[in-house]
C-alpha cells in the first residue's frame, strides 16, 4: 500500500482510492479508479442482474408504517466537530420504509466520520450502523486515518439518493457524494491539505442495508466508484 502521507481524503468514503496519497488509505487498495467492492460475495449490491445502477428497478410493495417503524432502540448520539459538515439531500420520500433506510444510511456515514475525528473514539456508532463486510471496512478505514495521524475537515454533500426495497428487511441504496470541499487535516499541526477539484471529487455509492431485530437498517455492503459520470455537477 502507498505510504501514508496526509493529502486530500474523502468524507466517509471507505472503499475507493482517490488519486492522492492519504486517500490511498482506501481499504480495497486498488490502484485504478474503478468500481471496487468491500466484500464480493454472492449477495453483493450489484448482483441483481446488474440492474441496480439505474436505481428504482424494484417492484416490491413497501411495508406498512407499522412494519417499518424502528424499534425503540437506544441509538447512539453522533456528534461531529464544528469544522466538519455533512449534508444529506432527499431525506423524505413519503414512504416510511425508504425514509428509515435513508436516515440510517446517513447516520452510518456520520458514524464513520465521528470515529475518524474522534468525537466517537470507541466507534460505538460504527458498530451500531454497520454489519458484515461494511463493518470490517469501516473499522479498517478509521484505523488507517489513525495510523496516518490524520483527521477530516470541510464539507460533504450527499445527493440523488435512491432506495430500492428488495425484501421487508433488505434494501439497496444508491447515492452520490460531492467531496470537493472535504479535506484531510494533520492532527498535530492542524494543517489542512487541499487539492484541486476534479471529476474524482464526486463519488457514486452503491450500498446494501439489512434491517436487524432492533429495527435498525445496518449497512452490510458498500461499493463505490470515484469520478462516476452520473454524479458530476
Amino acid at each position: 500500500m502507498t505510504s501514508l502521507k496526509p493529502s486530500l481524503a474523502p468524507l466517509g468514503a471507505d472503499c475507493d482510492p482517490p488519486p492522492t496519497l492519504l486517500a490511498a488509505l482506501a481499504l480495497t487498495a486498488t490502484a485504478a479508479l474503478t468500481l471496487s467492492a468491500c466484500g464480493s460475495d454472492d449477495d453483493s449490491p450489484t448482483k441483481d442482474n446488474d440492474k441496480i445502477a439505474g436505481a428504482d428497478t424494484g417492484t416490491e410493495k413497501s411495508a406498512s408504517p407499522s412494519e417499518s417503524a424502528p424499534a425503540s432502540a437506544d441509538r447512539p448520539k453522533i456528534e461531529l466537530p464544528s469544522d466538519l459538515k455533512l449534508t444529506f439531500e432527499g431525506s423524505e420520500t413519503g414512504d416510511p420504509v425508504k425514509d428509515a433506510v435513508l436516515s440510517d444510511s446517513a447516520e452510518r456515514m456520520r458514524a464513520v466520520d465521528a470515529a475518524i475525528t474522534e468525537t466517537d473514539p470507541k466507534g460505538e456508532a460504527i458498530a451500531y450502523y454497520n454489519t458484515g463486510k461494511a463493518l470490517e471496512a469501516a473499522l479498517n478505514w478509521v484505523a488507517q486515518f489513525e495510523k496516518a495521524g490524520a483527521t477530516l475537515t470541510g464539507e460533504a454533500r450527499y445527493y440523488d439518493r435512491e432506495v430500492t426495497l428488495k425484501r421487508k428487511t433488505s434494501a439497496i441504496l444508491i447515492f452520490c457524494a460531492d467531496e470537493s470541499k472535504g479535506f484531510s487535516k494533520d492532527k498535530k499541526t492542524n494543517e489542512v491539505h487541499k487539492t484541486p477539484v476534479t471529476k474524482n471529487s464526486y463519488v457514486l455509492y452503491n450500498t446494501r442495508l439489512d434491517k436487524n431485530s432492533e429495527g435498525v437498517w445496518q449497512t452490510s455492503q458498500i461499493v463505490s466508484t470515484r469520478g462516476a459520470a452520473q454524479c458530476q455537477p
